[in-house]
């Protein structure tokens, strides 16, 4: 059964969807732990970061840093935080997060947005990818 994610990049499910190359795709986090929590995730299903090859692996770090200086530059933020955890889907994902204090960082809690401000933020991001 395809993961969430999957269903994601194939359409099935809408996103706010920030990015894409031929071999990743990036979308706000709908449960943000800051406003402009992004995913930036392989659309080959992976489950592990150390099931993906070198090869994947780079190319997903690459991309998501592409994904990350948009973010700095759109998002007031002290920085832009990532992290990989994976725990809740089985598809590797690498969250990037704006900082202003570390509680940001603790998926403890959350940031609650409409659907009018989450497409804001989408195309603020994606005003900025070079």
């Amino acid at each position: 059964m395809a993961s969430i994610f999957t269903r994601i990049i194939n359409g099935e499910i809408p996103c706010y969807k920030i990015a894409e190359d031929s071999d990743n795709f990036a979308f706000l986090d709908i449960q943000p732990n800051a406003p402009g929590h992004t995913l930036c995730i392989p659309k080959r299903e992976v489950d592990k970061l150390t099931d993906m090859d070198a090869g994947a692996y780079e190319s997903l770090m690459r991309f998501s840093r592409k994904v990350a200086l948009a973010l700095e530059e759109s998002m007031d933020c002290k920085r832009i935080g990532m992290t990989v955890i994976g725990l809740e889907v089985p598809h590797v994902h690498v969250h990037l997060i704006p900082l202003r204090e570390m509680a940001d960082a603790t998926f403890q809690r959350k940031a609650s947005l409409s659907p009018e401000a989450f497409e804001a933020i989408a195309q603020k991001i994606r005003s900025k990818l070079k």
